[in-house]
């Protein structure tokens, strides 16, 4: 059995990778360039230098990249105009954390967002509390898929990383919790890992509703978590 949970954010807790897609197309639109799913896809699971490297390159170089990406800060709001949030909760997200926290499983993020990124969209989402500990993006030198977040979250929750399940959605996530001695369950979302990884998983999910089955089994009933302050 194992200590705790460390989840990724992005495209296994939110839903936020579809969205960020449309926005990246539409701006690529307005520049005369039509961006196809199978060409942002590239950038699903890179760190934020690669992505940009990548994206400047599609969309034609650096100053139609610094275009593009005020187009896309712009459309990208936490919240709609009618107060729903952009990014929603994955389905079974809610219901995980709920299940951990009343087995007394002690829950972490480790995301390649910023830690204000990060505190903003679980918030609006009122799932923040089911977290002890937070690692983001801007505090570590080196993003996935190197260890640093992982092993930050680790650090942070004060379980060894190998007592650790990670969640993971991308193969660079599964990538770097690997690398940090976790064993990874990885929930596809708008990629489907490679063999490479999925045969040095864990487990592959289809949704996060597929692990609430298996939690007895991975996770020892302990005093159940109390509520963290926001």
């Amino acid at each position: 059995m194992f200590a705790a949970a460390i989840f990724d954010m992005d495209g296994l807790l939110i839903d936020s990778e579809r969205p960020i897609m449309a926005a990246w197309i539409e701006a690529a639109r307005t520049l005369d360039i039509e961006l196809s799913h199978s060409q942002y896809l590239q950038v699903v699971g890179l760190a934020t230098a690669e992505s940009e490297i990548v994206l400047a390159s599609l969309l034609g170089g650096p100053a139609a990249y610094s275009h593009a990406v005020g187009l896309v800060r712009q459309r990208l709001q936490l919240e709609r105009s009618d107060g729903t949030p952009l990014f929603p909760i994955k389905p079974g997200a809610a219901e995980i954390l709920a299940a951990l926290r009343e087995r007394g499983t002690r829950c972490a993020v480790a995301s390649s967002s910023t830690s204000g990124q990060i505190q903003a969209c679980l918030g609006s989402l009122g799932v923040l509390d089911h977290f002890s500990a937070f690692a983001g993006g801007d505090e570590v030198l080196r993003a996935k898929p190197d260890p640093a977040l992982y092993l930050l979250a680790a650090e942070r929750l004060g379980v060894d990383p190998t007592e650790c399940i990670a969640f993971e959605d991308s193969e660079n996530g599964a990538k770097a919790a690997l690398a940090a001695g976790l064993r990874v369950v990885v929930v596809p979302d708008l990629k489907h890992p490679p063999v490479s990884i999925v045969e040095r998983a864990f487990h592959v999910l289809d949704s996060l509703h597929d692990a609430l089955g298996h939690l007895p089994r991975w996770f020892p009933q302990q005093a159940a978590q109390k509520p963290q302050s926001a």
